[in-house]
């Protein structure tokens, strides 16, 4: 229970907390497709098969079922224990003046209100609560996009410590790599797992 209570401590000054939603939040059956433009053949990714995947000659991602809200609601299956973390820190973080957003690797969804409505079937209170869509962004891969994502709101200067719970290392990394340009800031980096278990990445 200490652990726990740990996640829910805010200390002096203003924290921002980042949860990832695929495999940190949810498990999908939503898959990015490959699709190779020579041969026309095609095949399927999982979030964290995406995550690594580095495009060949004549491939291209089709996103399409990661952008569908209806696909999201039917099959998204919460990861228990990652969800109360997140109901937890949000309602005491947004109380005490911190701010807690989701970075995805998804671009925008088809149908912003039913995606939001996953969140709260689930218990998860959204009102506070801002989705950045690094998916939306032309970068290298998904790492160099959240990067950008961390950088903006820790340029602002509001932040005194920044923690972030993904299934990803190279996000997790990616965050941490900030700590030179940042160096006042307090970086957290929380390995999550399918089980909702987490492990801090230093």
């Amino acid at each position: 229970m200490k652990k726990f209570n740990e996640f829910l401590a805010e200390r002096a000054g203003k924290g921002l907390t980042v949860f990832d939603i695929d495999d940190t939040l949810f498990v999908s059956k939503a898959r990015v497709l490959v699709k190779n433009t020579n041969t026309g053949k095609t095949k399927a990714l999982t979030p964290m098969e995406f995550n690594s995947y580095k495009l060949r000659k004549h491939e291209e991602f089709d996103f399409g079922e990661f952008k569908s809200a209806k696909i999201f609601y039917q099959t998204a299956t919460p990861i228990g224990r990652m969800v109360q973390k997140a109901k937890a820190i949000i309602n005491n973080a947004t109380k005490k003046g911190s701010k807690v957003i989701i970075v995805t690797a998804r671009s925008d969804m088809d149908d912003k209100d039913l995606f939001i409505k996953t969140f709260e079937a689930h218990g998860i209170p959204m009102k506070n609560v801002y989705v950045e869509r690094a998916g939306n962004m032309s970068g290298k891969n998904s790492a160099a996009n959240k990067a950008i994502i961390f950088r903006k709101y820790l340029q602002t200067g509001e932040y005194a410590r920044i923690r972030l719970f993904d299934d990803h290392k190279e996000n997790l990394q990616a965050l941490l790599d900030l700590k030179k340009e940042f160096p006042t800031v307090e970086m957290f980096a929380y390995l999550a797992d399918l089980k909702g278990s987490v492990k801090r990445i230093k």
